[in-house]
C-alpha cells in the first residue's frame, strides 16, 4: 500500500469518525428536544382534564368533565375496580388498549413511552400517566398519550440525511485527499526516479530537482542531493586512487623488472664463464690460451659483479623508497620533538659533499636559521633536504647548487637554488606524483621517480610547504618553508601556525 493511499485513508477515517460522533450528538439533541416538546404537548393536554367521581349503589363512577377535541391525542380512563371505562373515540377506532401499570403504594404521575402497532406499522406512543385518589386511596389512572408519528418521521429523515450526506463528504474528502496527496508527494516521486536513474546507471553527477516552498521534502531533496555530491566526490577520489594504484604498480613493476633482468643476465653471463673456464681448465691442450682465457673471464667476471652490485643498491633504494610511501599511505605518524635547524642543515652540507656529482656544490648564507627551532623528526627533515640535494643534482650536469637559508613570518627554511636542465611550467603539479619523471629528464638521468613524493609526505607531517620556480633550460629553485617551533619547553607540542601566501 502506497504512502498516499495510507495517508488518505487515515485522515479519511478520521473525517469519518468526527462526521459520526457529530452526527451522533445532533441526532440526539435534536431528538430529545423534539420529544420534549411532543412531552410537553401531552402533559398539557393532561393537566387540561379534568375527572368527576360520584358513588352510585356503593360503587365509584368516574368520568372526565370533557372529551379532548385534538383527534391526535389519546385519552383512556382506568378504574382499578372496573378496568378501562372511557377511552377517546380515536382510540375505540384503532381497537387499541394503552397498557397500563397495577395499583402502586405510592403513584407518581410520570411518562411512559413504548411501541404500538397502526396498521403494519409500529410507532412511539409518548404517554403521561396520572394517578387519581380519593381519600389518598388510588382508585384509577388517566393515560393521555400521542403517538411519535411526525417526530419519528422527521428523526428518520434527518438520520438518512446525516448518513448520507457523511458518506458522500468521506468520499469526496477521500478523492480530495487522493489529488492533494499525489500533489503533495510529487517530489517524492521525482527522488524516487532520479535514485533509480542513479542505481541503473553509474552517472552520480544527477542531481534531484528541487522546486516548490522550502518545506520537509525540500529539505529532503537538499539532504538527498548534499549526500550524492559527497558520493560523487568520494566515488572519484576512490577511481582517482583505484588508477593511481595501478599507475604505481605497473611503474613499480617496471622499475624493478630492469635491476632484475640485470642481474639475471649478468649471473647467466657468470655461470657460463665459469662453466667455459672449467671446461678449459680440465683440458690437456693449451694450458697457455687457458690461462688467457681465465683473466678474460676475470675481468668480464668483475664487471658483472659491478652491474649485479649497482643493480642491487638500486633495488634497495626502490625497495626503501615503496615502503616509506607504503608507511605514508598506513598513516603512519613521524615522531617529532623540538630541533635545531643550523646543526642538523650543517651536517646535510657536510653529507653532501661527498655525493656522486658533477656541478659544483655552493653552501649560502645559513645565518638565518641560528637560535631557530622547529617541531620535527631529525631523520626524516635530512632525508627530505637529502631528497631535493640529490635531485639537483641529477638534473644538473654543470653549473653549481647552491643550498640557502629564508624566512618569512613564523616560517623558516631553505632555498636550493641549481642552474641545471629545469622542468617546464606545466610539468610542476605534477612533480610529486609516485613515479613521475619530467620528459626532458628521461633516457638522461636515472631514477625512480619517487623521491620527491617522498619529501611531498615528509612536508605534510611537518605541515610545511614547498615552493618551485623553474624554466627549462632555466635551472629550478625548490624554497622549503616550515614552521617556526615558539615553545619554551623543549617537549612542548604548542606550533603557532600562520597562513603561508607563496610566492
Amino acid at each position: 500500500m502506497s504512502i498516499r493511499l495510507r495517508l488518505t485513508l487515515w485522515y479519511s477515517g478520521l473525517l469519518a469518525v468526527t462526521l459520526l460522533v457529530f452526527g451522533v450528538i445532533v441526532y440526539s439533541f435534536l431528538s430529545w428536544n423534539t420529544f420534549d416538546d411532543l412531552r410537553e404537548q401531552v402533559k398539557g393536554q393532561s393537566d387540561n382534564l379534568g375527572i368527576s367521581g360520584r358513588f352510585t349503589f356503593n360503587t365509584l363512577k368516574l368520568d372526565l368533565d370533557r372529551r379532548i377535541e385534538d383527534k391526535d391525542m389519546y385519552v383512556q380512563l382506568i378504574n382499578y375496580k372496573e378496568g378501562v371505562i372511557r377511552q377517546s373515540s380515536n382510540l375505540k377506532e384503532q381497537n387499541t388498549v394503552i397498557p397500563y401499570p397495577e395499583a402502586a403504594a405510592n403513584p407518581q404521575s410520570e411518562f411512559v413511552e413504548f411501541p404500538i402497532r397502526i396498521g403494519k406499522s409500529s410507532y412511539t406512543m409518548v404517554t403521561y400517566q396520572r394517578p387519581i385518589t380519593i381519600n389518598n386511596e388510588l382508585v384509577g389512572l388517566l393515560q393521555v398519550g400521542a403517538i411519535a408519528y411526525n417526530e419519528e418521521k422527521f428523526l428518520s429523515g434527518l438520520r438518512t440525511s446525516l448518513i448520507f450526506s457523511s458518506l458522500v463528504v468521506v468520499l469526496i474528502a477521500f478523492t480530495i485527499g487522493m489529488i492533494i496527496a499525489k500533489q503533495a508527494l510529487r517530489p517524492i516521486g521525482r527522488v524516487i526516479r532520479a535514485t533509480q536513474q542513479i542505481e541503473k546507471g553509474s552517472d552520480l553527477s544527477v542531481r534531484i530537482p528541487s522546486a516548490g516552498p522550502k518545506d520537509e521534502i525540500s529539505l529532503l531533496v537538499d539532504t538527498l542531493n548534499s549526500m550524492l555530491s559527497r558520493l560523487e566526490k568520494a566515488y572519484n577520489e576512490l577511481d582517482e586512487a583505484y588508477m593511481a594504484q595501478r599507475r604505481f604498480v605497473s611503474d613499480a613493476s617496471h622499475e624493478l623488472r630492469t635491476p632484475l633482468t640485470t642481474i639475471r643476465g649478468n649471473i647467466d653471463l657468470l655461470e657460463k664463464m665459469w662453466s667455459r673456464a672449467q671446461q678449459s681448465h680440465h683440458s690437456a691442450e693449451g694450458t697457455e690460451a687457458a690461462l688467457l682465457l681465465n683473466a678474460e673471464h676475470w675481468n668480464l667476471s668483475n664487471e658483472a659483479m659491478s652491474d649485479i652490485s649497482a643493480e642491487a643498491k638500486r633495488m634497495t633504494s626502490l625497495v626503501g623508497d615503496l615502503l616509506a610511501l607504503a608507511r605514508a599511505d598506513a598513516g603512519h605518524r613521524v615522531e617529532k620533538e623540538q630541533l635545531e635547524l643550523l646543526p642538523l642543515t650543517e651536517e646535510v652540507v657536510r653529507r653532501a659533499m661527498l655525493l656522486p656529482r658533477t656541478a659544483e656544490w655552493r653552501v649560502g648564507d645559513l645565518e638565518l636559521l641560528k637560535g631557530f627551532k622547529v617541531h620535527g623528526n631529525y631523520n626524516y627533515l635530512q632525508q627530505l633536504l637529502f631528497i631535493f640535494i640529490e635531485n639537483a643534482f641529477k638534473y644538473t650536469p654543470d653549473g653549481y647548487v647552491e643550498l640557502s637559508s629564508v624566512r618569512k613570518d613564523d616560517y623558516i627554511g631553505w632555498r636550493i637554488q641549481d642552474t641545471g636542465i629545469g622542468m617546464n611550467q606545466d610539468e610542476i603539479p605534477r612533480i610529486f606524483d609516485r613515479f613521475y619523471r619530467a620528459d626532458e629528464s628521461r633516457g638522461v638521468t636515472v631514477g625512480t621517480g619517487l623521491g620527491l613524493s617522498i619529501a611531498k609526505w615528509i612536508l605534510d607531517e611537518h605541515k610545511g610547504s614547498v615552493e618551485v620556480v623553474t624554466g627549462e633550460n632555466e635551472g629550478t629553485t625548490f624554497i622549503i618553508w616550515l614552521p617556526i617551533d615558539f615553545s619554551e619547553s623543549r617537549d612542548s607540542t604548542i606550533i603557532k601556525e600562520t597562513d603561508l601566501v607563496e610566492g
